[in-house]
């Protein structure tokens, strides 16, 4: 059949077309209401099917670039967020990756937050679990190790540059907009997310650190059916390429200078530290490294913490650390039950039941009653002890009511007297 060869509907209006597609911002919605008005008997459908054929609004795909690496020759690295289950919340995390590009090795580990000090804790763990690094580390156009420029005229930071040269590898950065460059760490991104994350719960930021390694071991010993071979495989062959690590690989740790505060804590990173109290006041040098905090007064190392990894506002106090309160020497003086009872032993009795009753202010009650064996004589009192007692009266006031009465009864009676003795 021979093929129909007729003109589009929207042909005539091409250069009204493209005049108010500019002045519609693109939105071909209001480029159709503006023909219809101008009188053009147009659907929407035509007007859309017409602009993608002449590429109105659209850019023609391109292909994506195929990158050979040599064993030894680049290592990728980036990061990721991603949402994690810790601690029963959910929790914003980076994941930090690490591919070698020849033989896929995979090495990621989760960080709160990524700043240019975890960016060397994380490469120093990679390169010791992969066992050496490539000559070349390509990066995207991150301020963590970027100082200036993009792609081929980008300059890193002294400091990362130094840890660079440390282990004998140079970082690179992709150009600006070529995300494909550094496809053999953005891929493995989505499977993190779809496969690792998906249903596992953590119980804090070292117990998901601790299970990337275990499933990193795990995937990177399956087999790939697009490599033909496990990364492990492939890592025997790229393994004498890679740059050997130093004899002597140093710890990562970050200088802080802290004023110890008044509650004997320096802060670091939103958190607090205990320091012995005598150095309140004190500036001091903190260290942090990837599991510890360790402050050090000069030379000499104070004390150590583990290290809180997240900001959280806590305080982690050693039990060295924790305020005593200072113990009074005991009296030599008797105590007032004491003193009772050398006054008025047969009081025993009724001291241990009031002092069971006036638990928190025995002391008080204990001096009321000594102060009543002192002032009034012993029998009255007695009496009036035992008839409380039998009674279960405990209450002073009406212990001190009953010791009057007796006294006014028998210590204040006028004798007898007759008529004759008024006489003589």
């Amino acid at each position: 059949m021979p093929g129909l060869a007729r003109s589009e509907k929207a042909e005539p209006y091409l250069e009204e077309i493209q005049q108010h597609y500019a002045g519609c911002k693109g939105n071909l919605m209001r480029v159709h209401e503006e023909l219809v008005a101008s009188g053009a008997e147009l659907s929407y459908q035509a007007l859309t099917a017409f602009c993608r054929r002449r590429g109105i609004g659209t850019e023609p795909p391109k292909a994506a670039g195929r990158y050979h690496f040599e064993p030894g020759q680049e290592m990728q690295h980036d990061t990721s967020p991603h949402t994690l289950h810790l601690d029963g919340k959910l929790r914003r995390a980076q994941t930090a990756s690490l591919v070698l590009c020849y033989s896929r090795m995979l090495f990621f580990q989760f960080y709160p937050n990524f700043r240019r000090f975890d960016c060397k804790v994380f490469l120093t763990e990679a390169l010791r679990s992969i066992g050496g690094a490539c000559s070349s580390c390509m990066i995207d156009n991150t301020g963590v190790v970027v100082l200036h420029g993009t792609g081929r005229e980008m300059v890193p930071v002294p400091e990362m540059e130094a840890f660079a040269d440390r282990y004998s590898f140079r970082f690179a950065a992709h150009e600006k907009g070529d995300a494909n460059r550094s496809a053999r760490v953005e891929r493995p991104f989505s499977y993190i997310e779809g496969n690792f994350l998906a249903g596992r719960r953590f119980r804090d930021w070292e117990d998901a650190n601790t299970q990337a390694r275990q499933w990193c071991d795990k995937v990177n010993a399956t087999h790939k059916r697009h490599l033909k071979a496990s990364p492990r495989e492939l890592y025997l062959t790229e393994r004498p390429r890679l740059k050997p690590l130093p004899a002597w690989v140093p710890e990562v740790y970050l200088l802080h200078h802290r004023i110890v505060d008044v509650e004997r804590y320096v802060n670091v990173n939103t958190n607090r530290y205990s320091v012995p109290v005598e150095l309140i006041g004190r500036r001091l040098e903190v260290r942090e490294t990837s599991q510890w905090i360790e402050v050090f007064d000069g030379p000499r190392r104070v004390t150590r913490h583990r290290r809180i990894v997240a900001p959280e506002n806590r305080r982690s106090t050693l039990p060295e650390h924790l305020l005593r309160r200072s113990r009074r020497k005991p009296s030599e003086s008797p105590t007032e039950e004491k003193r009772l009872l050398g006054i008025v032993p047969e009081l025993g009795d009724y001291v241990r039941e009031l002092r069971l009753r006036n638990r928190g202010r025995a002391t008080l009650a204990l001096r009321r009653l000594l102060k009543m064996c002192r002032d009034y004589p012993r029998k009255p009192l007695l009496e009036a002890v035992r008839t409380a007692s039998h009674y279960g009266l405990y209450d002073l006031e009406r212990l001190e009511r009953m010791v009057l009465k007796r006294v006014v009864t028998h210590y204040f009676e006028l004798p007898y007297t007759t008529d004759e003795d008024d006489d003589e």
